[in-house]
């Protein structure tokens, strides 16, 4: 992807919802995630996805029209036909299978086949030690400030990345930090995500970083995942 393409996919992602293909979603809720304003869907999780349960969310979901990205944790279920492809790189991870090697793996199988304009990489750091993303990557959770920042900066400035990505994943994090590290970025676009279960959090959430991610709570209160789209979206973004 051209940076100016990459640049206006980007900035029109302020809301986005996320579906774990190994989880169950009925019809109807699915229904409601797609017409809810979300400004796209990201399929993806950190275990049990498979080209199979991936290929059948991608269709599920392609019976509207919301835009539907699709985050890459395992080669096995890279399925065609999503808008764009994120490919997570774990920053703080336990090993450099996560940070170069899977990812290499991959281009090395695949790489005559990957859709390049439309893939997009994460500089993701990891912040619950309890997560199941933490324990599959032995990603380096207890960290202070001055370390996310020195990952973010890595990121941003130095591999050039346009995504920094602070996943709390199902605990929501601290909102001052994740500003300061918004704050800093000089290309880059903060994701933020964990822990987002009310509108309430997700303003909070939006007043801190560029992009809001929900997930869990799609499957625990439909109707409180729902609220944070005009909750996000009712947020003045910040600079």
């Amino acid at each position: 992807m051209n940076d100016r393409a990459a640049e206006r996919l980007l900035k029109a992602w302020r809301h986005l919802f996320k579906l774990d293909p190994d989880r169950y979603l009925s019809d109807s809720a699915l229904d409601a995630v797609c017409r809810s304003g979300t400004d796209a869907v990201i399929v993806g999780g950190s275990t049990g996805v498979t080209f199979d349960n991936t290929a059948d969310l991608l269709a599920r979901i392609r019976r509207y029209e919301v835009p539907c990205v699709l985050e890459l944790s395992s080669a096995d279920a890279a399925v065609p036909g999503f808008d764009a492809y994120l490919v997570p790189i774990v920053l703080n991870a336990g090993t450099a299978e996560w940070i170069a090697g899977r990812q290499a793996e991959a281009i090395a199988a695949y790489g005559s086949m990957i859709p390049w304009d439309v893939t997009i990489a994460e500089g993701y750091i990891i912040l619950n030690g309890g997560s199941a993303a933490a324990r599959l990557t032995g990603a380096r959770t207890e960290i202070g400030g001055r370390d996310v920042l020195a990952y973010a900066r890595l990121a941003d400035r130095l591999m050039r990345l346009p995504v920094v990505y602070l996943e709390y994943s199902g605990r929501f994090g601290d909102m001052e930090l994740v500003e300061r590290v918004r704050a800093d970025l000089k290309g880059a676009r903060l994701f933020y995500g964990g822990g987002v279960t009310d509108a309430e959090r997700a303003r909070r959430a939006a007043a801190a970083a560029h992009t809001v991610i929900v997930g869990n709570v799609i499957y625990e209160r439909l109707d409180d995942a729902l609220a944070t789209v005009a909750a996000v979206k009712g947020t003045p973004p910040p600079a």
